[in-house]
C-alpha cells in the first residue's frame, strides 16, 4: 500500500481531486495539519509527500513558527528523493528548501487563467499530458525563483515561474487544478483570500471568481486527474519499480 504524507496548512486546502487519484489506488493518506500543531513525521515512513497550500507565506517564519523545520524536512525528504507534489505554498516551500528565493509579488494573481507550458514541459514525463493553455485556478500573492538546476515547466502572463521539477520525482505547481466546489466556497470565506479578491478583482470578485471557476470546473477537473495520475504512475510506481528508461531514485542506486 503507498503511503502518503500529506502537509497541510489550513484545513480548507486538502488535496481535492489529488486525494481522489489517491483514494483510487488505495493510499494510506496521513493527514499532518501543521497550522494546528501537528508534528512533522519521519518522512523516511512516506512513499509520496503532498505539500498543499495556506494563507502564509514561507517567510513567516515569526508567526508560525513551524516553517524552519517544515523546509528542512523538504529538503532532506527531496534530496533522498523520496516523491514530492507541491501545490501554491507548497511549491514556494520546495523553491524555499532547494536555496531559491520566495517573494511577494507585485500584484496578486487570482483568476481562471491559461498556463503556458514550456518546451521542457512538452517533452516531460508527467507534464506532457496537459494540454497547450490549459486554464487553471490562480489565487496567491508570492511569486518565487527557480532553485538551482530544476527544470522550467509553466509560465503565466503575469508570473514566469508557475511549475517545474527537480530531479526525477519532485513537481511544484503555483496554480491550483484540485480544487473542488466545496472546497471553493470555504475558501470564499478565508479573510486573507479574499482580500486578494478585492485587490485584484473587485468588491464583487467572489461572484466574479466563481463564474470563472463554474465554467472551467469540468476542465480543471480532467486536467488535474491526468496529472496528478501520471506523475504518480512515473514518480511513485515508477520510481518503486526501477524502469531502465527513468533515472533511479537515490535510495535505488547500487
Amino acid at each position: 500500500m503507498m503511503r502518503v504524507c500529506c502537509l497541510q496548512h489550513i484545513s480548507c486546502e486538502p488535496p481535492g481531486v489529488f486525494e481522489d487519484v489517491l483514494r483510487e489506488r488505495g493510499a494510506e493518506i496521513v493527514r499532518v495539519e501543521l497550522d494546528e500543531g501537528d508534528r512533522l513525521p519521519d518522512w523516511r515512513s512516506a512513499d509520496l509527500v503532498v505539500v498543499m497550500g495556506g494563507p502564509m507565506s514561507v517567510n513567516d517564519e515569526e508567526d508560525h513558527g513551524w516553517l524552519p523545520d517544515e523546509k528542512t524536512w523538504i529538503a532532506e525528504a527531496v534530496h533522498a528523493g523520496v516523491p514530492f507534489f507541491g501545490v501554491c505554498l507548497g511549491a514556494q516551500l520546495l523553491a524555499a528548501s532547494l536555496g531559491a528565493t520566495v517573494r511577494r509579488g507585485e500584484v496578486p494573481e487570482v483568476g481562471v487563467l491559461p498556463i503556458e507550458l514550456t518546451d521542457a514541459a512538452r517533452s516531460d514525463p508527467v507534464f506532457s499530458v496537459l494540454q497547450p493553455g490549459v486554464r487553471v485556478l490562480q489565487w496567491h500573492g508570492d511569486t518565487f525563483e527557480l532553485p538551482p538546476g530544476a527544470v522550467h515547466l509553466g509560465r503565466s502572463a503575469r508570473y514566469e515561474h508557475q511549475a517545474f521539477r527537480y530531479g526525477a520525482w519532485a513537481y511544484a505547481v503555483q496554480f491550483h487544478l484540485e480544487v473542488t466546489e466545496a472546497m471553493f466556497e470555504e475558501w470564499s470565506d478565508v479573510p486573507a483570500y479574499r482580500a486578494s479578491l478585492d485587490q485584484t478583482i473587485g468588491g464583487n470578485g467572489v461572484e466574479i471568481l466563481a463564474k470563472q471557476f463554474t465554467e472551467a470546473r469540468d476542465e480543471m477537473t480532467t486536467a488535474a486527474r491526468r496529472l496528478f495520475t501520471r506523475f504518480c504512475d512515473h514518480a511513485v510506481f515508477d520510481a518503486g519499480q526501477p524502469n531502465p528508461t527513468l533515472s533511479p531514485r537515490p535510495d535505488q542506486e547500487e
